[in-house]
């Protein structure tokens, strides 16, 4: 199953997410088999939080993987939404 993987960062903690970047993003080259995209999410010059596309076998082992990101004990994730997805459209060709 796909999923999207919604995250929205408390500012207060920002400073976590510059000290843990190099961890952050060896987490996601080391899940790369399963975690499919992943990137910032920005509202105005303001960084808002994440998003990424996860390929699992349920939702609690997507809940799992987004609770051992280094991000994650720190209080830089303010909220996490996990929504399953069915993609029917990518590079201009209806897949469904």
């Amino acid at each position: 199953m796909l999923f999207a993987v919604l995250f929205t960062d408390d500012p207060a903690h920002a400073q976590a997410r510059d000290r843990l970047m190099p961890d952050h993003l060896a987490f996601l080259e080391s899940n790369s088999g399963t975690i499919q995209a992943a990137g910032p999410l920005r509202e105005g010059e303001e960084a808002a939080g994440g998003l990424w596309l996860v390929e699992a076998q349920d939702e609690g082992a997507v809940r799992r993987l987004c609770e051992s990101d280094p991000f994650w004990p720190t209080g830089l994730r303010r909220s996490v939404r996990v929504l399953r997805w069915r993609q029917v459209f990518a590079d201009g060709q209806r897949l469904a």
